[in-house]
């Protein structure tokens, strides 16, 4: 059965994460806002508000990304990864390494946030430059101290792997390793400079996500006009006063 991604079209923004594991899987699916309504029936931007804002849809997401996949509809990230992960072999069967896999995928969602706080730390019905002198501050701490500190628990994620250090849970590929691979992306985007220093004292994640660039299916994606370029518009965004 068909997955219909809704995103926001022009950005990764986080919907990326998910475009991530559908490529990866080989998955059949649809980014419904980025089709022309004009050309293909149920297609564009007025296809997604439709589900967003008809009294007929009883499990209305709040906002985009949302998964619509037959009859169920599911929205924030990561359950929408909780939900695809079985379904796409991107996850080990075990509850235990399901539950620890979400829980490494909520943490990645904690470092998005951050990101995006960065520019728009006081409110995102502002403009950047309406809030500029808060957002030196708040990048700040987050490239000193917190990418540091978000890259490092990940790198102890994967050397404490017991299935060693090219996976973070067991020995097979997860929608968790796949997110990591797009977070320092968008890292390395928007904090070059801070990224670099970070991935120094994180040689796991920074060879994680080198591995994960190789992937066949990924690979392929990323060359393909699929691949939204990082812009000023999505979470990552490079602002070189910001960065250091």
């Amino acid at each position: 059965m068909l997955y219909e991604l809704h995103y926001w079209p022009g950005i990764q923004g986080r919907g990326e994460f998910v475009r991530l594991a559908l490529e990866a899987a080989g998955a059949d699916y649809v980014d419904v806002a980025r089709g022309r309504s004009g050309e293909t029936p149920g297609q564009g931007l007025a296809a997604m508000m439709h589900v967003m804002d008809s009294p007929d849809v009883l499990h209305p997401p709040f906002a985009p990304p949302f998964l619509v996949h037959g009859k169920v509809i599911v929205g924030q990230t990561a359950a929408i990864l909780l939900y695809l992960g079985p379904r796409l072999g991107l996850v080990g069967k075990s509850e235990v390494q399901r539950v620890w896999t979400h829980q490494l995928q909520l943490t990645i969602a904690d470092v998005v946030v951050e990101a995006h706080d960065t520019h728009h730390p006081i409110a995102t019905g502002l403009y950047y430059e309406d809030q500029k002198p808060e957002a030196l501050r708040r990048a700040k701490g987050f490239r000193e101290v917190r990418i540091p500190r978000f890259l490092t628990w990940f790198d102890s994620v994967l050397a404490r792997n017991p299935r060693g250090s090219r996976y973070l849970v067991g020995g097979r590929l997860s929608y968790a390793d796949l997110s990591l691979f797009q977070l320092v992306e968008g890292l390395q985007y928007a904090f070059p400079k801070a990224s670099r220093r970070a991935l120094k004292k994180a040689p796991c994640v920074a060879a994680l996500h080198d591995s994960m660039a190789q992937h066949r299916r990924l690979a392929a994606y990323l060359a393909s006009e699929r691949r939204i370029a990082f812009n000023e518009d999505g979470i990552f965004r490079h602002y070189p006063e910001l960065d250091s």
